[in-house]
């Protein structure tokens, strides 16, 4: 038994780069096109990095070498964020969520598709209920985190609408004590 699972680990350490690179996408861009890739893009386009890892999706433009602060550890440092600071962060995530969103659209579309070679293949029809079952289960999970998603949008949006409304206010008080 101690053989099987020395066996089962070492499968898993060496699979693991593996698998860990099926997280990455490189989104190619060039003349108003998109393309995405498992692979760098070639040195005409511009790349942007898409890593999925968690259930989070990341998109980062890796063709600028930027070294930054992580916002997060700089809270846990207690560190202060200025409101501009804040605002930028704000304004990145909600793009990121509706490029999340964008994404979720385009992986939707491909799973509808396997699913209808699918059942191309098996000589269903449209209304066979397996078929019927899994695009409804397709749509579902997809329109979950869509939701999700745009949830966490209107609150961020709320959130950086009321620092705005915030430092309108200390600008305003500001003239009056001046």
């Amino acid at each position: 038994m101690p053989i099987r699972l020395l066996l089962t680990l070492m499968i898993v350490l060496f699979m693991g780069p593996t698998f860990a690179s099926a997280n990455t996408i490189y989104k190619c861009m060039k003349d108003n096109k998109i393309a995405f890739s498992q692979t760098v893009c070639p040195k005409e386009f511009r790349q942007h990095k898409i890593e999925y890892e968690l259930g989070i999706t990341t998109e980062v433009d890796s063709d600028k070498i930027v070294l930054k602060e992580d916002p997060l550890k700089a809270l846990l440092k207690k560190e202060t964020i200025s409101k501009e600071k804040l605002i930028q962060l704000l304004d990145s995530e909600v793009y990121r969520l509706k490029q999340e969103n964008s994404y979720f659209e385009i992986l939707r579309a491909s799973e509808i598709q396997k699913l209808d070679r699918n059942r191309y293949w098996h000589k269903k029809e449209k209304d066979d209920p397996d078929y019927v079952e899994d695009l409804g289960e397709i749509n579902h999970r997809f329109d979950e985190l869509m939701k999700n998603n745009r949830h966490v949008i209107i609150v961020l949006i709320e959130h950086k609408n009321k620092i705005l409304a915030e430092s309108a206010n200390d600008g305003a008080l500001a003239k009056e004590e001046g």
